[in-house]
């Protein structure tokens, strides 16, 4: 059964009916939700669902940074909703594809929508970082999920990537391929598969040495010293290990597994593409002597070449180190993929959804 969505390019006030609808939920049948949204005096919250596109549910509670409701459980295992702000009058429609919740007992539902259009382009802007506790100065591309501005009560885990030039705009990036990065989180984010997530593109002054020891080092010291704590002071983050993640390809990917071997309180996720263990760094022998780390990790390359065997290797490690598959550890191989641009582009959503699932 097809059922009506508001999408992004929708007008975003429709006039409420006369006598709206309500619906009150039995206890007993509830799905939880919690909505983030600033509620100003005026301001009021509501949900529609599947069940009844017209007809308002009410919140349980308002609080002044969001509200409380209680949706009712579908007979099947998931339901579909919207939020909507009763403003001055008008109605405004949340933005983006209708919201999915589960019919069980778990937690409730955290949901951050925004209602208006949002042009901004928050990764045009290069930002050079300078390094106070090293010596060093990197540029940065920070990109911001749609919505960032307006919904102030939202707060987001955040990705650090590594060649950040590779990552958004064609013209900047090697061969003129880029990851799409911001298109990928969008498709994710419509698709209700991750939580929004800032992502921090790191540009290397000199990747051979940035990514490689013993120059990883000194890059790791300026990511945690430096960058992390100005992003963290710049924008509306949630700071500890578990909501924060390193990401990178190749050489990219052994720098981004050193940084959580090396800073397991910083960088709680750890995904690796295609990367290129053993050509100059420790981490074997670091992974096979010392302590099993705190972290979640994401492995994988394509076949035959693309650092297949190193890759393998370096799972069977961790694996023996006492990580769990498929919670702790996520390893894949993609046949025939290549080691470019295209095809990190083509797999990064899994890593996302690993690292941001709701």
């Amino acid at each position: 059964m097809q059922v009506r969505k508001s999408l992004r390019d929708e007008g975003s006030s429709l006039v409420p009916p006369a006598t709206p609808l309500v619906r009150r939920v039995e206890p007993s049948r509830r799905v939880r939700i919690r909505v983030h949204y600033p509620t100003a005096a005026g301001t009021t919250l509501v949900l529609r669902s599947a069940a009844d596109w017209d007809c308002d549910i009410e919140p349980r509670t308002m609080h002044p940074d969001g509200a409380d409701f209680d949706l009712p459980a579908a007979a099947a295992p998931f339901v579909y909703f919207k939020v909507l702000l009763r403003r001055d009058g008008a109605l405004h429609w949340s933005k983006g594809e209708n919201l999915l919740a589960f019919s069980n007992s778990g937690p409730a539902a955290e949901v951050y929508p925004f209602f208006f259009a949002d042009p901004a382009c928050s990764v045009c802007q290069p930002l050079a970082i300078p390094g106070h506790h090293t010596s060093r100065q990197h540029t940065v591309r920070v990109f911001l999920p749609p919505g960032y501005a307006e919904n102030t009560a939202a707060r987001y885990p955040v990705l650090y990537m590594q060649d950040g030039q590779n990552l958004f705009f064609p013209d900047e990036a090697f061969g003129g391929q880029h990851w799409k990065i911001d298109e990928t989180l969008g498709i994710l984010d419509r698709m209700n598969l991750i939580r929004p997530a800032i992502v921090v593109g790191v540009y290397p002054r000199d990747r051979s040495v940035d990514y490689t020891q013993p120059g990883y080092e000194e890059y790791g010291r300026f990511l945690v010293e430096d960058l992390k704590p100005w992003i963290d002071s710049h924008y509306r983050t949630e700071t500890t290990a578990d909501h924060t993640a390193v990401l990178g390809s190749s050489l990219g990917g052994v720098v981004s597994l050193y940084l959580g071997w090396q800073y397991p309180e910083v960088f709680g996720h750890v995904g690796c593409l295609s990367s290129t263990f053993s050509y100059q760094d420790d981490l074997r022998r670091r992974i096979a002597t010392e302590s099993k780390r705190p972290i979640r990790i994401y492995l994988d390359s394509g076949w035959p070449h693309d650092n297949y065997e190193v890759t393998r290797a370096m799972h069977t490690l961790l694996v023996a180190r006492g990580y769990r598959p498929g919670t702790e550890l996520l390893y894949l191989a993609f046949p025939r993929a290549q080691h470019d641009e295209n095809a990190w582009a083509m797999r990064a959503h899994i890593p996302f959804q690993h690292f941001f699932a709701p």
